[in-house]
This record gives C-alpha cells, structure tokens and sequence, in this order.
C-alpha cells in the first residue's frame, strides 16, 4: 500500500512539502542544525548527530518491518550494492561533512534558520549536484560496476532473519545510548 496521492500532483507536492518542514522543525529542535553540534561531534566531544541518527534509524527501520510484515507496504526499494560507488561516495560524503559542518538535510534545515555559511555550503552542493548528472554516463562506465553485487539486503546476504538484525541494531543502540554520555563527559 502506498499513500494514494501522486507525488506529481498539488496535493502530492503540498505534502511532501508540509511532511519537509516537520522534518526541518524536528532537526532544529534535536540540535543537529547547529555547527558547533556537528563539528564537535567529529572532535568526539557531543554525541548529539550520533543519537539522533541511531533514534531514526531505529524507529524508521522497525517501523517499516512493522508495515512490510502488516502488509501495509508494497515493498522495498532496494539500489544495487556497489562497492566502488559506496567508498568513494561515502568518503566524499564524509570530507563534505567534515568541512561543510552539516550534512545535506541539517545544512538545508540551517539554511531555513538563516545560517549564511550553510547558504554557501548549501550552493556548493547544488553545484556538485550538477557536476555529478553531468558526470554520471563516466561515472555509471567507470565506478558503479566495480564491486556491484545487485539489489541484496543483509537478511538475504547473511542468511539471518530481518527480525533478528533490527533486535541486533536496537540492542546495538541502547548499549550506545547508554556509553556516549560517560565518553562526553571525559572528553570535556
């Protein structure tokens, strides 16, 4: 099941924009639009864009599980695993991250609460947005068939019940939560 409202009609646009303003409110409210959060969190001094992460993830992930075996949700939308792609976009994601201060949601959450430097931050992605289309006929030839393995998931590529690695990940989380306040407060 899908929500029956096409994304390319009024309504579909007018509720992705309303569901993209909560999700900015929510940014703001968790901190995570705030340099100095994101900067220390590299510097291993807040936690803050760690715990919000894992609490998405992890709220986000059960809650489609849920959905899928509710047989309220059609199914995944599995991308193909590439290892190439995934290094280098991740390091590239991870270098942006590190000089930027922001990632691409908390940088445009900045932006909407008149951040000037996410603003040239914000622009600067737009531009490698357009060297990445631009690039991607090279980029398809060169580095998305290296290491490509298909449309695989971790149940299926290790043979253990989807179930098993959402307690697996929650557990993981809940040890974190509980850890990352005691290395904050050595770190300061």
């Amino acid at each position: 099941m899908n929500l029956p409202i096409s994304t390319s009609s009024t309504a579909g646009l007018i509720l992705a924009g309303v569901f993209g303003l909560i999700f900015g409110i929510l940014l703001h409210k968790g901190r995570v639009t705030n340099y100095n959060v994101i900067v220390n969190m590299f510097r291993f001094k807040d936690f803050t864009v760690l715990k919000v992460m894992l609490s998405a993830i992890v709220v986000g992930g059960i809650g489609v599980y849920i959905m899928m075996a509710a047989g309220l949700l059609e199914g995944y939308h599995i991308k193909p695993t590439n290892v190439a792609g995934l290094v280098i976009g991740g390091a590239l994601f991870g270098i942006g991250m590190v000089v930027y201060g922001y990632c691409p949601g908390t940088g445009v959450a900045a932006v909407a609460t008149g951040s000037v430097h996410a603003l040239i931050g914000f622009l600067g992605m737009l531009v490698g947005g357009v060297f990445y289309a631009l690039s991607y006929p090279w980029v398809k030839a060169h580095i998305l068939n290296v290491g490509d393995f298909g449309k695989v998931r971790l149940p299926e590529a290790s043979h253990i019940p989807e179930f098993i690695w959402w307690i697996v990940i929650a557990a993981g989380s809940v040890f974190l939560f509980k850890i990352l306040p005691k290395a904050e407060k050595q770190s300061e």
